[in-house]
């Protein structure tokens, strides 16, 4: 997630030589590519922790510190 960053919310995904950014609301990918595998890992870990990830984002459009969110289990 990036600070001041454009609308709809969002992060990125970096695995190996991918990327990619994640729509919040609907986990769609707004552009960029990850393999199979990593996305469907990208996804249950951007499911259970939406509301984070939604809290984060408005944490950056307001410059304050990005909370911890914890990795997949």
């Amino acid at each position: 997630m990036l600070y001041n960053d454009h609308n709809p919310p969002h992060f990125h995904v970096i695995y190996q030589d991918h990327e990619a950014i994640v729509d919040i609301h609907t986990l769609e990918v707004l552009s960029g590519t990850i393999p199979k595998r990593a996305k469907l890992l990208v996804m249950e870990w951007a499911s259970d922790h939406r509301a984070e990830l939604e809290s984060n984002w408005e944490r950056a459009r307001l410059r304050k510190e990005l909370e911890k969110i914890e990795p997949l289990d």
